[in-house]
């Protein structure tokens, strides 16, 4: 069984001898494995500078359940001791084999006990401790299902995914990104049915719009005195087309950069903060890969970019990469 090859037909013919001594043209190809495999380079580059600059923060946001955790377990440890000394004075006192003891000497030896455990504190604060535990709990699982979510193993091909949950895993993922300079706004179509998408890569351009955004409210944030600003992503359908907004109330891209948003290596971040590979391969990915479209409204309060999908593989263009045996 043969290997599956990447093919480019590059128009060129060539001419073929008959058995009869005549020639005729035949189509010409060129192996294109090695140039498929140098162009998905830079996508494999960012995607893993993307999960590095997100390490630290991830690992923030996994530690910080875990300690309310840990404290409130300790807390339960500690007072357990308490409870069960509580419990057997209970029982010493309601035996009938000791020294005779009238109710009101038992109740009063209850209520000394209470005050010097401080039962109502612990009676008060063990339910808010479990609570709590609990939900730093569901946190590390969200995050943790959200990571799992994002770093899902990509088959390469097209594959019916659902735009919201990849969303929702994506921003939890980056959420200490834009925590601290905006509130996040989310209005996801609960009707938007499966788009056909390479997730690992849909994902990826997520990341990147979100991660902008952020990085573009920061900005403002710093000239407002620290007033947090807005992300918000929005889906729907159009027609035919899934769409998905990511918006910023940020002070809008320049008159003069606008025209090289998309532009390989192109940034306005300072040196080792932005590699200005995100839009242009987020580009690709959108324009190239899912045959759809990407493009951008702004002004100076904020910026949104919407990205456009075909809802189905058949309303694609026919793209100009193949697989051939």
């Amino acid at each position: 069984m043969g290997a599956w090859r990447w093919i480019l037909d590059r128009g060129r013919a060539t001419s073929r001898a008959a058995g009869d001594g005549s020639t005729r043209r035949v189509g010409a190809h060129t192996d294109g494995t090695a140039r498929a495999l140098l162009e998905s380079r830079p996508a494999q580059s960012q995607r893993l500078e993307s999960i590095g600059q997100l390490a630290a923060g991830i690992a923030h946001e996994i530690n910080t359940p875990t300690q309310y955790v840990a404290d409130n377990t300790r807390f339960l440890q500690e007072n357990f001791n308490s409870l069960l000394q509580a419990l057997e004075c209970s029982r010493d006192l309601l035996r009938t084999s000791g020294e005779p003891r009238s109710w009101s000497e038992r109740a009063n030896a209850m209520d000394d006990l209470a005050q010097r455990l401080d039962l109502e504190y612990i009676q008060s604060e063990i339910p808010k401790a479990i609570m709590q535990s609990l939900e730093g709990i569901e946190r590390i699982s969200t995050i943790i299902r959200a990571m799992r979510d994002f770093s899902h193993a990509d088959s390469g091909t097209m594959e019916s995914a659902d735009l919201n949950s990849a969303i929702r895993s994506t921003v939890t993922v980056c959420r200490n990104r834009w925590k601290y300079v905006a509130d996040l706004e989310m209005a996801l179509d609960s009707d938007l049915p499966k788009v056909p998408v390479l997730l690992n890569e849909f994902n990826q351009v997520v990341l990147n719009l979100v991660v902008n955004a952020a990085d573009a409210i920061a900005d403002s944030v710093r000239s407002n005195s620290g007033h947090k600003g807005v992300l918000r992503v929005v889906t729907r359908t159009t027609g035919r087309w899934a769409v998905v907004e990511v918006s910023d109330n940020g002070p809008g891209i320049p008159d003069a950069i606008r025209a090289r948003v998309f532009e390989p290596f192109f940034t306005t971040k300072e040196v080792g903060k932005g590699t200005g590979q995100g839009l242009s391969l987020s580009h690709t990915t959108i324009v190239k890969k899912h045959h759809g479209r990407i493009t951008f409204e702004t002004s100076a309060s904020g910026t949104t970019f919407t990205v456009c999908l075909p809802l189905e593989e058949s309303d694609r263009c026919e793209g100009d990469q193949r697989l051939a045996a």
